[in-house]
């Protein structure tokens, strides 16, 4: 598909209702409303097409960046690259997380994290947090030592960090919870310490989950399922951004 073709199918899916749904969530113009379901049709026809999702990205619309996480190839990206994804991603639902989320697919992903960790840049530093708790999942040679350690700074910032940030903290701490058995009792202890953290989520219906619920019942489905932890069963599945 060329890249007007696949703008005039954005556009042509695209509907009030889900923009003014994609506004609640923080989206900004321009955008068509082009719901998740329409993506993944889209997803499915073109599968990996790097250039035409370097062209979507360059267009500035939420729709198209959207496809454009679905369709790139991470392993053709440069660092500067990354870095701008990262920096340009809208932060609306989870879109923002994907972006953050691409160099985990190849070699550089605990680099970009601690980059993106201590960067100056706001964009950068919320993307670190999603990259750190796809690491978790599905970087297996990564140490349990390093995400300890994100514990720990997580416990220390995150009631003073950003309202962004204290949202993809929290998740954090989950998904590390989910990596392994010693990193499971570790990240309960740190989410009793952390206690509740408040999100405001604007006008939506978003809820900011608990830590020590969603680690103990993700552990349950997935033992439930066969998998030796939740890390595992994620490693079955298909990335997050290409199964939204």
């Amino acid at each position: 598909m060329t890249l007007a073709e696949t703008m005039a199918q954005l556009e042509a899916a695209g509907t009030e209702q889900a923009r003014k749904t994609y506004a609640r969530h923080g989206a900004e113009a321009p955008m068509f409303g082009t719901s998740f379901a329409t993506l993944k049709v889209l997803m499915k026809r073109i599968d990996v097409d790097h250039e035409l999702a370097l062209a979507l990205w360059e267009t500035g619309n939420f729709d198209a960046r959207n496809l454009a996480m679905k369709i790139v190839d991470p392993r053709q990206m440069d660092s500067t690259a990354l870095d701008r994804w990262a920096r340009e991603a809208s932060a609306a639902m989870s879109c923002g997380n994907y972006a953050a989320t691409l160099p985990a697919e190849g070699p550089s992903g605990l680099a970009k994290a601690e980059q993106w960790r201590t960067s100056a840049d706001a964009g950068q530093q919320r993307a670190a947090w999603p990259l750190i708790a796809q690491l978790a999942l599905r970087d297996e040679q990564a140490p349990d030592a390093y995400f300890a350690a994100m514990l720990h700074e997580i416990e220390r910032s995150i009631h003073t960090a950003p309202n962004a940030v204290r949202e993809v903290m929290n998740r954090a701490v989950i998904e590390i919870g989910c990596r392994s058995p010693e990193l499971r009792v570790a990240a309960l202890a740190s989410a009793d310490r952390i206690g509740k953290v408040n999100v405001d989520h604007g006008n939506t219906a978003c809820e900011t989950p608990d830590a020590r619920a969603y680690i103990e019942k993700t552990w349950a489905h997935s033992t439930a399922k066969g998998f030796a932890t939740p890390a595992a069963h994620e490693r079955a599945r298909d990335l997050p951004r290409r199964r939204c």
